[in-house]
């Protein structure tokens, strides 16, 4: 290894040839690009759930696209990386990740959202991620640090469900995100988990911005009866009384994100 002290602050072309730069100083340059990149980002949030299946994906996709349509630059970081669901939803599964000189090169969506995922990694749509955390937290480093992602008004990160790798790996390598959404259905399971999901954000000190009930109820299209899909649970009080907000019809939105976006239900 070269005795010489490498004098970059990020990631410079000798890190790309063996022997050059130490693994030490790989990691300064790493974490020089990842700052800089989010530095370019105004806002970034979360978007999960402590059960899967209520919809967090949907809601992360149509608050994605609702942001772009309001005339901001959105970018939407598909973090679940054993059920990598983003692509399919908006469109876009058949794209491939291309790289440039800056880094990889995100794929942009007709609505104008910018979409990364390792579903544009794999070889077959079957193909199966099977690692455990310091692979995906390698990953998810890559990410963040290493996309293009240019300047941002908003970077959505749509989570895996639960409180495992992908969101303290997401938590300890953005350091500063602005906010997090819950999504749950009127279920006693889901609640429970959203509950465990409110007690992790309050844990790593991420600020909550609401709890979405989705799925609440179904409008039957031949006699327009509002059918409760899931056994009735009131998901408003119950969050009240555990201090926790809640908001029927309308996500409220703190200042930073100056739009309001409607709590969907599928």
């Amino acid at each position: 290894m070269s005795s010489e002290k490498c004098d970059k602050t990020t990631e410079c072309q000798t890190c790309k040839v063996a022997h050059k730069c130490s693994e030490e100083e790989k990691e300064v340059h790493a974490r020089a690009r990842l700052k800089a990149t989010m530095d370019l980002i105004k806002h970034k949030f979360m978007v999960l759930s402590g059960k899967g299946g209520v919809g967090k994906s949907s809601v992360a996709v149509n608050l994605a696209v609702t942001l772009a349509q309001e005339g901001f630059e959105v970018g939407l970081l598909d973090a679940d990386i054993h059920g990598p669901n983003i692509p399919k939803m908006m469109g876009i599964e058949e794209k491939r990740i291309e790289s440039s000189p800056g880094g990889l090169l995100p794929i942009k969506t007709e609505s104008g959202v910018k979409v990364i995922s390792v579903a544009f990694m794999l070889r077959h749509r079957d193909d199966a991620i099977i690692w455990r955390g310091p692979l995906k937290h390698n990953l998810l480093k890559k990410f963040l640090g290493e996309v293009v992602w240019g300047a941002l008004d908003y970077l959505v990160i749509d989570l895996p469900p639960g409180t495992g790798d992908e969101a303290l790996s997401t938590a300890h390598l953005i350091k500063d995100v602005d906010g997090a959404i819950i999504v749950t259905t009127p279920q006693d399971v889901a609640l429970l988990d959203a509950r465990k999901s409110i007690t992790f954000l309050r844990q790593i000190k991420i600020p909550l911005i609401g709890v979405v009930e989705n799925m609440s109820g179904f409008t039957c299209p031949h006699c327009n009866k509002e059918i409760d899909i899931f056994k009735l649970v009131e998901v408003k009080e119950r969050l009240r009384r555990w201090g926790f907000p809640f908001w029927e019809g309308f996500l409220l939105i703190p200042k930073w994100l100056s739009v309001q976006i409607a709590a969907f239900r599928l």
